[in-house]
């Protein structure tokens, strides 16, 4: 491959007002937290009060965050690879934070587990058989496809796969129960002061994702079908995933008092809300009516994000 030009020392230069780089402005300013930082002093005295049903279901959650940011951190490459050979050039500058917050991320929960739990051991016990199809199979297939198979139609598998399950349904949905757990009592100030950087950093992550999807159905409104057909695909799974984790709970009730029944209603609000967003995306006719979608998902998601 030979180069004949570059974007930036061209009339075109880069769009400052596209939705991606204004992600990369709030992404430069919002994004410089440091995981070695947070101070996790009171969460090892909490941490020592606990019994041991509460210690397996805080080592229960953080080990499935610990895993999936793992995870997409290893899978994100192929998907800033194809934005690269397309030569969007303001979407890859993004993604080059987009990979960088989920590294922090899986510094973070390990620092949480190494220094508050004091947790060296297997914890695969927890990855229950649901969470293994969409973290083991899923995920990394969706997003690997994308070496060989740069269309449309694998981008949408893997903004589904990746942006709108994976972050927009399942980590929503685990912040939600890390807070209703933690946040009333605050016994894990550093841990909640952690989460709050990740969630606004995934905010980043799932506007990303519904641009990208929107700007993709905006071009071929034929691939809503598709991307419809993936989300419903994924969300049996993924409902099975959240009854899983509280299999053994007597009534559906966890140690810190998280209801079956809550938890699931907010994760299929979850994903009605990015399902109905992604159909909107068939109305799109233009980037920046797909950018008005991503910036509504992102005012949305935290204000300050």
């Amino acid at each position: 491959m030979t180069r004949t030009s570059f974007q930036t020392t061209s009339e075109r230069g880069l769009d400052r007002e596209s939705l991606p780089m204004r992600l990369y402005e709030k992404a430069k300013r919002l994004g410089i937290w440091n995981p070695s930082d947070l101070d996790f002093a009171h969460d090892a005295r909490t941490w020592q009060t606990y019994d041991h049903e509460r210690r397996e279901a805080t080592l229960q959650i953080t080990s499935l965050f610990q895993a999936g940011e793992e995870g997409v951190t290893l899978d994100l490459l192929p998907l800033i690879e194809c934005v690269a050979s397309e030569g969007r050039l303001e979407e890859e500058l993004f993604l080059t934070t987009f990979l960088w917050e989920e590294g922090k991320h899986v510094d973070f929960f390990r620092r949480f587990l190494d220094e508050v739990c004091e947790e060296h051991g297997d914890l695969h016990r927890f990855h229950t058989p649901s969470y293994r199809r969409i973290f083991y199979e899923e995920l990394p297939s969706a997003l690997e496809r994308l070496r060989e198979d740069r269309s449309p139609e694998a981008q949408v598998n893997a903004a589904v796969t990746y942006n709108m399950i994976v972050e927009g349904v399942l980590a929503e949905t685990g912040y939600h129960s890390y807070f209703r757990a933690m946040e009333a009592g605050n016994e894990m100030p550093g841990l909640l002061a952690g989460l709050a950087h990740v969630k606004r950093d995934e905010s980043r992550h799932i506007a990303y994702g519904v641009y990208l999807l929107t700007r993709l159905i905006g071009e071929r409104p034929d691939l809503w079908e598709l991307a419809e057909a993936r989300m419903t695909e994924l969300l049996e799974p993924a409902s099975a995933f959240i009854a899983e984790t509280f299999e053994g709970y007597e009534d559906g009730i966890s140690p810190f008092g998280l209801r079956l029944d809550e938890i699931a209603g907010f994760s299929f609000s979850q994903f009605q809300k990015r399902l109905d967003r992604i159909r909107r995306g068939t109305r799109a006719a233009t980037v920046r009516e797909a950018e008005a979608l991503a910036e509504e998902e992102l005012a949305e998601a935290s204000p300050a994000a």
